[in-house]
């Protein structure tokens, strides 16, 4: 029996503020990997692992996603991410993104409209690592003292 392909791949992970910067703003984007796939495919690379690219307030080094059906605007467009995975697959080369869905951003939806419901109402609950219920706002608190090491 053959191994299945993942098993065998050769993944880079992209960090995609600080791999390539395509339009020259100073900021990695999506433009900036694409123009790096073929230098990819000569290291011999199957597959790329993207890091959150979604539109996020970035508290958390974009891992606080505010939409997830967005782009950030930093990186580009949805049309530059369709044209990444059309021309990695051009090359052979498969497309991971890194989906973050333990938790959101506090300016996402649903961290939104936990917000608004009363507490005996049943829904979304945000949780600190205590088990207790957190204010969102007490989160993004927590999140600025994790980054001070406080």
């Amino acid at each position: 029996m053959s191994l299945p392909w993942w098993k065998k791949a050769v993944f880079y992970e992209i960090y995609v503020p600080s791999f390539c910067d395509g339009n020259n703003d100073g900021i990695g984007d999506i433009q900036g990997i694409i123009s790096k796939l073929d230098y990819l495919r000569e290291l011999g690379i199957d597959g790329i692992w993207l890091t959150p690219f979604y539109r996020s307030p970035k508290v958390d080094n974009g891992y606080d996603i505010s939409d997830y059906f967005a782009v950030d605007r930093d990186y580009g467009t949805m049309a530059d991410f369709e044209r990444l995975i059309a021309e990695a697959h051009r090359r052979g080369i498969r497309v991971i993104a890194d989906l973050v869905l333990n938790h959101t951003s506090t300016s996402h939806p649903w961290s939104r409209k936990r917000d608004r419901q009363r507490p005996s109402e049943k829904g979304l609950v945000y949780m600190e690592r205590s088990g207790r219920r957190r204010a969102a706002e007490q989160l993004g608190i927590l999140f600025r003292r994790i980054r001070l090491g406080i």
